[in-house]
């Protein structure tokens, strides 16, 4: 008899498993198919809208397109669950697609957030422009941090939000039959931001594509061409207008940097909700054989949290540093090079230009990407308590200084937009100080706040088949426990010396010396 259950609850539980596997990519599937249909449904209303007028708002139809992709999944979601899951005992199946929607509200409520900072329209943004006004470039740079500070308190509490109804949600009746429900959950909060993958990614590239429009007419100084009035009339059969073709490339640009900045702390929110349940393998995988004691009175724990701060905080500086130092050399190069009279420049100086700027960019990832896989091989084969607390360090750590630098760069971004389009304040002290607002932010949101997403990802991915070579490595103590040899901690403690080697290598050897 006791055998029968047993059989019978191994049978119960494999066809719950099956269940929920064809849920999740069903799921899947019909929301990306339903985020592309919101982006037809978002081109019919914007036709009709917009489609008579000479000027309107450039972020009003890319909001609406979230927004109507979020409704659209959210309501899929439940429609489908019902239908897959909803012969499931004791409702489980809108308890399931609540836990997903709080990922997908995740990813409409986080850009609503991050405009709140970092739009033109925004009061952060105003009180960069009205602090730089008086204060010049020192206020400027102080102003944009304190917006970056803001919005990462605020999208670090949405967060919790969303995640702790997951939680509430996850231990209603019914998943009692799921092991560690609320692992579970958190796994399906992050399911649910990725399912706005499509519309995400959409109006990310939204931000390139009208920056680099804006920067091609520029560049190009058509409107300075002997005739071109004439021949753009004669081949195509219009009246260019150059002045207003350039105010709406530079509006463009301007909600292109809004939603290049709203995409950020949405791809890191997944990566950081992903990585937690990835973690949460680990702890299940050590667990298993024993090896696991995660509590806050031991030492090992304590030291991981410090040593995942330490480094972020270390690839956030070498990120920037190979930046500047690419920067410095590219300057020093036009400088003496380049023919500032010409109205054009050259193409061989132009290749030069961008073969310098790459070769930093490469310097500057190899000493990142080597010191970074020894490290997490390392910490992996010293402590399997340090270890863990380690990941999380790196991925709450990781979180809020992404959001902070993405957050602070558009910021100053559009507090340079909003100089030159809306106040037409170009070559005015204002507007010098904006320029260096903006040049500080390129690298805070374009190079070290980006580069993060996969740095979490890669250090809870690699830690994992980390994690599984050291436990593979160990041997049965005295105690008849299951435990680390002293060979760990001597190849770990080579690993270390080669991180740290690489770690020096990012600044030192990058360092712009005084000639």
């Amino acid at each position: 008899e006791q055998f029968g259950g047993g059989a019978a609850g191994q049978i119960g539980a494999e066809m719950l498993q099956a269940k929920l596997i064809v849920w999740i990519f069903g799921m899947r599937f019909l929301m990306d198919i339903f985020s592309g249909i919101s982006y037809f449904i978002n081109q019919f209303i914007s036709e009709r809208k917009y489609g008579k007028l000479l000027e309107f708002d450039f972020e009003e139809p890319l909001t609406r397109l979230i927004w109507i992709a979020a409704i659209t999944c959210i309501s899929i979601s439940y429609i489908m669950s019902y239908f897959l899951i909803g012969d499931l005992p004791l409702q489980l199946w809108w308890k399931l697609a609540t836990i997903i929607s709080c990922g997908t509200l995740a990813a409409v409520l986080i850009p609503e957030f991050t405009k709140i900072f970092t739009s033109s329209k925004s009061d952060h943004v105003h009180e960069i422009v009205t602090a730089s006004r008086e204060g010049g470039p020192s206020l400027t740079v102080l102003s944009g941090i304190v917006a970056g500070n803001f919005s990462a308190y605020w999208k670090g509490m949405l967060l919790v939000g969303l995640m702790t109804v997951a939680y509430f949600v996850s231990q209603l009746p019914g998943f009692e039959q799921i092991q560690y429900a609320s692992i579970f959950a958190f796994g399906l909060v992050a399911f649910g931001f990725l399912c706005m993958g499509p519309v995400t990614i959409a109006v990310d590239s939204y931000g390139p594509v009208t920056d680099n429009a804006q920067s091609v007419f520029e560049l190009s100084q058509i409107e300075s061409i002997p005739g071109i009035h004439a021949e753009i009339k004669r081949d195509f059969g219009f009246d260019p207008d150059f002045v207003t073709g350039k105010h709406y490339l530079e509006a463009n640009d301007s909600a292109g940097n809004t939603f290049k900045a709203t995409a950020k702390p949405v791809l890191i929110g997944t990566a950081v909700v992903g990585a937690t349940t990835m973690i949460f393998s680990i702890i299940l995988l050590l667990k298993k054989v024993g090896m696991l004691n995660l509590e806050l009175t031991q030492a090992p724990v304590l030291l991981g949290f410090i040593t995942g701060g330490a480094m972020i905080f270390w690839f956030s500086g070498a990120s920037i540093q190979a930046v500047t130092t690419g920067a410095y050399r590219v300057i020093e190069f036009i400088k003496k090079n380049f023919d500032l009279t010409k109205s054009s420049a050259d193409i061989e100086d132009s290749k030069t230009v961008v073969m310098i700027c790459t070769k930093y960019a490469q310097t500057g990832m190899w000493n990142i990407f080597i010191a970074l896989m020894t490290a997490t091989l390392a910490f992996a084969l010293f402590d399997p308590n340090f270890f863990v607390s380690y990941l999380l360090s790196i991925a709450i750590f990781g979180l809020f200084q992404a959001i902070y630098m993405a957050n602070a760069g558009g910021a100053w971004d559009n507090a340079k937009k909003l100089v030159e389009v809306d106040l037409k304040e170009k070559n005015t002290p204002l507007h010098d100080a904006a320029v260096i607002g903006d040049t500080v932010g390129d690298p805070f949101k374009d190079t070290t706040s980006v580069a993060l997403n996969p740095i979490i990802k890669f250090s809870t991915l690699f830690g994992l088949l980390a994690v599984e070579i050291a436990v593979s490595m160990s041997k049965v103590n005295e105690k008849g426990v299951l435990s680390y040899t002293l060979a760990h901690w001597i190849i770990g403690g080579a690993l270390l010396i080669v991180s740290m080697y690489f770690v020096w290598r990012s600044f030192y050897k990058m360092r712009i010396k005084n000639d």
